[in-house]
């Protein structure tokens, strides 16, 4: 893989962690207006970091999937390095998420619980990216 297309796929990794940040807003407008309105805002301050691991979750899986085909996609009729294409963007998004959760947990101690969190996010992003990477290559065969 050359230096641009390393450089593309860690692209990729970005846009999919800011959509999975907007799917948060967008899931916050929704709880804040429909779901349960009408409290100040530091209690959806305090709610959105309760909620945004899940919606990472939930959300993140079908967004790697896509972003996993479409890379694989890239490879054309090389299907393997189609999916290890998957496999960087995978690999892009988990080395910038974990600097985030570092960062922020660095003014205090990050509980045991947020760390399952993480662990759960990435495990079933690394599946879903492989699984899109697998998809788009033998579609490609």
């Amino acid at each position: 893989m050359t230096l641009v297309r390393i450089a593309s796929l860690v692209g990729v990794s970005l846009l999919v962690m800011v959509s999975n940040f907007v799917v948060s807003i967008l899931y916050m407008v929704v709880y804040g207006h429909v779901i349960n309105p009408g409290h100040p805002k530091n209690f959806y301050d305090e709610h959105i970091k309760v909620a945004a691991p899940y919606c990472s979750i939930v959300a993140g899986v079908p967004l790697m999937f896509l972003a996993g085909y479409w890379v694989a996609g890239w490879a054309g009729s090389q299907g393997p390095i189609g999916v290890k294409a998957a496999l960087v963007v995978w690999l892009g998004y988990a080395v910038i998420d974990l600097g985030i959760v570092l960062a922020a947990g660095a003014k205090e101690c990050i509980p045991a619980k947020m760390w399952m969190l993480v662990a759960a996010s990435l495990v079933t992003k690394l599946a879903a990216a492989y699984g899109g990477g697998l998809v788009a290559a033998r579609n490609a065969a």
